[in-house]
């Protein structure tokens, strides 16, 4: 490795690697925030309680049916595969032109949606089941449960693993150059075989994937921080408490010196 060669790699190429980084991070960032909607919605769907007979009980199997098909299909294929099927599948099977990065955003959605929503339901079935039974007694239904009670408290539990989807999806990103989108994979393989000095550019590119990854990673470990709140608590009726007492002390000295 040529510590020279970097330099000059990074000199003369660092708008594409910029660009590419850009990318990579637009695509993660959308794709992880929708994935992460996706999963909500079929995370409280398939929480939905079954009724014992009606027409209801098959339409929520029918449902249940179909979105467990997509989840395991989603998790159970390649990501690069799954990018090649869709981009290139909707083209010749269907004659439909997507735009790559379209095609992209909407590949990292839906692959992340199926993680997230089995993140969620088991998010979901972690709340007490008391809260659940309490939620109903005051007339709630199940979706007013969700939105009022449950879901709150999941969105914190399953923080970590939402960033954890995030960093993975910065890095899985690298597949849709099979599709040519300008991610910065796909950006790194063009600067290497104008120079041809394979090791010192992919080096570089490592170090932006760890310095995205790294970065990230921290701002969300700060956000936990953050919605954890302080270690130590004062409760509130006791600071009025010895507030009120401080001012009766002031009221009876000020009194007395009258």
């Amino acid at each position: 490795m040529s510590l020279e060669w970097i330099i000059k790699i990074l000199q003369n190429n660092w708008p594409m690697f910029l660009r590419g980084a850009g990318m990579t991070l637009l695509i993660s960032i959308i794709g992880t925030l929708i994935g992460t909607l996706i999963g909500l919605i079929v995370g409280v769907v398939r929480t939905i309680p079954v009724p014992e007979k009606g027409g209801k009980k098959g339409l929520l199997k029918t449902i249940n049916m179909i979105l467990s098909a997509y989840i395991e299909f989603f998790r159970g294929t390649p990501m690069i595969v799954q990018a090649m099927v869709i981009y290139y599948g909707s083209a010749a099977a269907f004659g439909i032109d997507i735009d790559r990065i379209a095609a992209g955003l909407f590949i990292v959605s839906i692959n992340t949606g199926a993680y997230m929503s089995e993140i969620v339901r088991g998010g979901i079935l972690s709340v007490d089941r008391g809260q659940f039974e309490a939620a109903q007694a005051i007339g709630m239904n199940h979706f007013q449960t969700m939105i009022n009670v449950v879901l709150p408290q999941v969105i914190r539990n399953i923080l970590p693993a939402t960033g954890n989807e995030f960093v993975i999806n910065i890095k899985d990103t690298s597949v849709l150059n099979v599709i040519s989108v300008s991610e910065l994979f796909f950006q790194t393989k063009t600067i290497s075989g104008n120079n041809f000095r394979y090791f010192e550019t992919f080096f570089i590119t490592c170090i932006i994937y760890f310095i995205m990854t790294f970065t990230i990673t921290r701002i969300l470990r700060a956000i936990e921080k953050k919605l954890d709140g302080p270690e130590n608590y004062i409760i509130a009726g006791n600071q009025m408490q010895v507030e009120t007492t401080e001012d009766i002390a002031k009221k009876i000295n000020g009194s007395v010196g009258a």
